[in-house]
């Protein structure tokens, strides 16, 4: 094929291009044109059409996420916050801390494990161009029935690939999910989270300013992997075969990262940047764009002098490529010696590719000729905006009004029965399997992970000063109530720092959801972002950023809506968390909370094919005097532990707490089934001595929390009223069924 150039896109107007393939719409390539004043070239249509992308452009989203700018929390904590390419806050001590959710669904269903470590190694990059250093990854997964024949395909693959890329980098891995539901076969989700610290004068952003100096490529070579993953393979709804397109999934190489981030630290330490951006989604498309746009606009790079690890690769081949470990910097002429030293010495291939210009115009040449010719803002930041139609779908006044006929166990042996089942189903199983494969303590400064509530790590050995971060999503509740659904999201991981004694300090998002083309979809997803938007107004707490992950559907099959929320919080004193669980006999065990009879969207309903009825209604005013007096608890040394009550309610939440230091408890409650059962948000069971039972009430009292008295530590078995279940008999259907489902 001979090289298309701007000159020769002026004088054939007519060419056929072939836009729609790439993704475009015929108005899409018609505004191109138009802002172009002519056809594009195949060059600058590949770099339109990736850019224009839903994955990348957030068409379809933009007219709704800006009610997290219109609603917008002003916090003193927040540095960076929309916009770039992670949120960064002040956690105090002069340290910065950044921290992103990111999805990475369609590769890992096509390739699970290069799918899944590459969403691990695409995230730690963007923490990485903020100037952090990564200290820590979690991953919120999602699948199909866990006796599926496809979930036994991609599972193992998502957990290898997770665990492969993290270990290698020297990440542990502090937490995460694994949830199962029949909608996710078809559509895994893997959301891959991390989290980097800094001091607050060592951010980093993503712009290229400063007409003169050079644009600079470096880390690995450019290959023939992952061209158009973004414009098609995350932007397109499966066929019910799969997808209609299959472009080549990235590869990731860990090790060439681990050297990557070593090198890029070193150059940051010696502040030898002016701006700096990865390479992910959309490759230097998206690089070149974005720094020139986010700076003074001008730019000429020379794509000839891209290190390719395929030779044959053409001019739009390379533009799109979306291979791994790549790093794009803007560098001061005066400090390229030592930047080339830098990569000299960590052995990372560096190329000067370009530099920035006095001009408005992103210029990209091929040996001399000239085949890009855009205004830069027009690629990254002005692409189109849809405000597509949405309509309340008939489902949900339907399911809403379904009155739920769950078997309620009544006798002893029901009771018993009721809780073994739930000890032992895949969404509350123990997860030691996955996890075993992830290293949770490299770099020793990991206080906490899976299964506590929260992750926790320590980022100042002599202070002790740390972060803890957990996510959450019950997808049930926003299937039944998607504002709703997003606030209780949003309550419950706020909730899972606090019950360590952090205090909730910031959100990221995983916006997870079907086509946007249906109106179904798009009132499930403006439902979710105006109830997350509304929730972290009330709670006080900034978004940072975060991701919009559409398309989850195979053929007219949605996935259910799942927003992920990730909230981070600080501690001033790791060594003085409030662990999840108990370690000795004597203590008292209380219920903070009220219980109601709360089923809908409970895993009880789930294990009996029953999704209907009203989901809880979030009070997040509640929420934040619990989290006060749990933070407050932790800081007077009245906590000896604290676990939240979710999924599986009261019966989950003792099972994990009596298994995890292998003591017992006696446990006396009135209503044993709904309390053992009913999912009511905002509860949590603490244990305390005897001895701080008053100061524990004045506590409740202060805060304006209920607290039942519900048993005591001790014994080798968990017994409930007159219900009595060996632990040894409890660990074995907790821990049994993923080896079974899985292998050993």
């Amino acid at each position: 094929m001979s090289l298309d150039t701007v000159d020769l896109a002026k004088n054939s107007p007519t060419q056929v291009q072939p836009y729609a393939e790439l993704g475009l719409k015929e108005d899409e390539y018609a505004r191109i044109k138009e802002i172009l004043g002519r056809r594009p070239t195949s060059s600058e249509l590949a770099m339109y059409s990736v850019m224009w992308s839903e994955h990348c452009s957030y068409k379809s989203s933009k007219v709704h996420l800006k009610q997290f700018g219109d609603k917008a929390v002003k916090s003193d904590a927040l540095l960076v916050g929309i916009g770039e390419n992670a949120g960064v806050v002040d956690v105090g001590q002069g340290y910065a801390v950044t921290f992103k959710i990111e999805s990475h669904n369609h590769p890992s269903f096509i390739e699970p494990y290069q799918g899944a470590a590459t969403g691990v190694g695409g995230i730690v990059r963007d923490i990485l161009t903020m100037g952090a250093r990564p200290i820590a990854i979690m991953d919120p997964l999602r699948f199909g029935p866990a006796d599926a024949a496809d979930t036994k395909r991609v599972l193992p693959g998502i957990i290898a690939g997770v665990g492969g890329y993290g270990n290698c980098l020297g990440l542990p891995n502090i937490g995460g999910e694994v949830v199962f539901d029949e909608t996710y076969i078809g559509n895994p989700l893997v959301n891959a989270l991390c989290v980097g610290v800094m001091r607050h004068d060592q951010i980093k952003l993503a712009k290229a300013s400063g007409a003169g100096n050079l644009v600079v490529l470096y880390g690995a070579k450019t290959g023939g992997d992952g061209i158009g993953g973004v414009s098609v393979l995350a932007s397109e709804t499966f066929g019910s075969t799969g997808p209609a397109k299959r472009p080549a999934v990235q590869v990731g190489d860990p090790f060439v990262e681990k050297v990557l981030i070593e090198c890029s630290l070193e150059i940051f330490a010696e502040d030898l940047v002016v701006g700096i951006q990865d390479l992910g989604g959309a490759g230097l498309s998206c690089a070149t764009s974005e720094l020139a746009s986010g700076g003074s606009g001008g730019m000429k790079v020379e794509l000839d002098r891209v290190p390719l690890r395929d030779p044959s690769l053409s001019p739009e081949e390379i533009l799109m490529s979306e291979s791994q470990e790549r790093m794009c910097a803007i560098v001061e002429p005066r400090n390229i010696a030592r930047f080339l030293e830098i990569c000299a010495k960590w052995d990372v291939t560096v190329t000067v590719i370009g530099e920035v210009t006095d001009g408005e115009r992103l210029e990209i040449t091929w040996h001399g000729d000239l085949i890009v010719d855009v205004p830069p803002r027009t690629v990254a930041h002005e692409g189109p905006v849809y405000d597509r139609p949405l309509a309340k779908p008939e489902y949900v006044d339907r399911v809403n009004a379904e009155i739920l006929s769950l078997p309620m166990p009544s006798t002893d042996e029901g009771i018993k029965e009721a809780i073994l089942k739930l000890a032992g189903t895949p969404n509350l199983a123990d997860k030691s399997w996955v996890t075993d494969q992830y290293d949770k303590y490299v770099q020793g400064n990991t206080i906490q992970s899976q299964p506590d509530d929260s992750g926790m790590v320590r980022i100042d050995e002599n202070t002790h000063l740390g972060v803890a971060v957990a996510t959450d999503a019950n997808a049930n509740w926003s299937y039944l109530n998607p504002y709703e659904g997003a606030k209780l999201a949003l309550a419950e991981a706020a909730r899972n720092i606090a019950t360590a004694g952090a205090v909730p300090l910031a959100v990221t998002n995983c916006l997870n959801f079907g086509s946007p083309e249906d109106p179904g979809v798009m009132w499930q997803f403006a439902e979710t972002v105006r109830g997350l938007a509304d929730g972290c107004l009330e709670m006080g707490l900034p978004i940072t950023g975060g991701n919009v992950s559409f398309y989850n559907q195979t053929g007219t099959v949605a996935i259910l809506p799942t927003p992920v929320i990730g909230v981070l919080g600080v501690i001033d004193d790791v060594r003085t968390r409030t662990p999840m669980s108990f370690d000795r006999a004597g203590l008292d065990l209380y219920l903070l909370g009220e219980t109601h009879e709360d089923f809908a969207g409970s895993e009880w309903a789930y294990m009996h094919n029953q999704r209907g009825g009203q989901s809880p209604v979030a009070d997040l005013q509640m929420a934040m005097r619990l989290n006060t007096l749990l933070v407050a608890g932790r800081t007077d040394k009245l906590f000896v532990a604290a676990h939240d009550l979710s999924q599986g309610g009261l019966a989950a939440t003792l099972t994990e707490m009596v298994l995890r230091k292998n003591v017992g408890a006696t446990i006396t409650i009135e209503n044993t089934a709904t309390t053992l059962l009913s999912e009511t948000p905002g509860r949590v069971v603490v244990a305390i001595n005897p001895s701080d039972k008053q100061t524990l009430i004045d506590l409740a009292k202060k805060h304006s929390i209920v607290i039942n008295k519900i048993g005591t530590t001790g014994g080798n078995q968990l017994q409930v009223n007159n219900v009595t279940i060996p632990l040894d008999l409890l660990r074995t259907e907790h821990t049994q069924t993923f080896p079974q489902l899985f292998g050993r």
